[in-house]
């Protein structure tokens, strides 16, 4: 028979994925122009010409068995070589090729980073708001996943309800800063006290406690924000990236784990998630990308465009006398809905062409987000039918 586990998750589809496709069946009926679809996270802004130009050369250039052959499991020797050394120079680091895993994405990095430092019946902690898969991520390795409320003023980190929450059993702390869905950067305030902390649990529980930081929007970063690199702050991390957003390139799934070179095993690591990957059938993502990639680190494509769009929304909510903290980077927002039912809120929104989606699927109910990775025209004509919205429905 057929898995029921598998069978039983079919009635408990991604529901960012769900208002995407009715966002699609509807531009079918009064064209894609005229419905403003806020759901699905999807990069807007064009892949940068040299990436496209790089990728042209290599086909032109280089050996096509080096190029669509099998990597190494662990990723092309060179091209996490130069990955290290990128985040030694960004970041001040120690990374070697051995403390680099390629993986198909933030995905994927997670996915493995979660089962190498877990076994089943442990817990791993994250906190609300906070990307729905993790509950897949990590309840299908056999560890469980627990969630801590939301700090709903400022989206930083709750430490009361953390320090109620940990135990023995804890080995994991999983966060994501710029963080998917509230756009908050957590401060170097938040990351130092969560390190002292954590070190603190270390002694005490006499076991480690490692971080994974799932980073996908680390270059989305707005002006004068305080984004740190959180591996300079605790030695137990694994850093988790993926270039699906700094290059527009989701669709090549290419990202990594980088364990810092100060955590317990460090040099294990990587080979360990090569082992994990022959249970889960990673197998490495494309040479091609990989080393296109590892060509033009530190390029990105134009993220200005999303600080542009985040500013023209933050102000019509504020106007709208929403309750919204404003985000830090990313390209979402993450507002209070005018009623306690969220799901209900964007249910009505979508009499209006507007697509949202409840933050109950984030662990915030009475919230939703906004993904604001549209065109700048588009978010610019969404205002108006926001404010249509929001007074036909709410301010009669």
């Amino acid at each position: 028979m057929v898995s029921q586990n598998y069978k039983d998750m079919l009635g408990a589809k991604s529901v960012i994925r769900q208002m995407s496709e009715w966002a699609a069946e509807r531009a079918k009926e009064i064209g894609r122009a005229n419905v403003f679809d806020f759901s699905l996270g999807n990069p807007s802004v064009s892949v940068p010409q040299a990436f496209t130009d790089k990728m042209t050369e290599l086909l032109k250039t280089r050996d096509t068995m080096e190029l669509h052959g099998y990597s190494q499991s662990q990723g092309i020797p060179s091209v996490r070589a130069k990955f290290a050394e990128f985040l030694n120079q960004a970041f001040g680091m120690t990374y070697t090729a051995e403390h680099i895993f390629m993986t198909t994405g933030a995905a994927g990095a997670v996915a493995h980073a979660v089962r190498a430092v877990t076994q089943p019946g442990d817990e791993v902690i994250t906190f609300a708001p906070y990307f729905p898969e993790y509950n897949h991520y990590v309840n299908q390795t056999g560890a469980v996943l627990k969630v801590v409320p939301a700090d709903t003023k400022q989206f930083q980190i709750n430490f009361e309800a953390l320090e109620k929450m940990l135990n023995p059993k804890t080995m994991a702390l999983l966060v994501n800063t710029p963080n998917n869905p509230s756009g908050t950067v957590y401060s170097t305030e938040t990351i130092e006290r969560l390190a002292q902390l954590l070190e603190e649990k270390q002694r005490v529980y006499g076991h480690d406690i490692f971080l994974i930081s799932d980073e996908p929007y680390r270059d989305i970063i707005f002006d004068g924000v305080d984004a740190p690199y959180i591996s300079k702050y605790y030695d137990n991390s694994l850093s988790c990236y993926s270039f699906a957003k700094s290059l527009s390139i989701p669709g090549e799934r290419l990202g990594y784990i980088a364990a810092n070179p100060k955590c317990t095993d460090s040099t294990l690591i990587s080979p360990m998630c090569a082992q994990i990957s022959r249970g889960i059938g990673h197998n490495c993502p494309p040479s091609i990308i990989q080393i296109a990639v590892s060509e033009v680190l530190g390029l990105t494509s134009d993220l200005s465009v999303y600080e542009t769009n985040m500013k023209i929304i933050y102000e019509e909510l504020v106007n709208l006398e929403f309750e919204v903290v404003k985000p830090g980077g990313t390209f979402y927002i993450f507002p209070k809905a005018l009623e306690e039912d969220s799901v209900a809120f964007c249910k009505k929104a979508m009499n209006y062409d507007l697509v949202l989606v409840p933050g109950d699927t984030f662990g915030c109910p009475g919230y939703f987000r906004m993904a604001y990775c549209i065109e700048t025209e588009k978010v610019q004509r969404a205002m108006p039918a926001l404010r249509r919205f929001v007074e036909q429905e709410y301010k009669h």
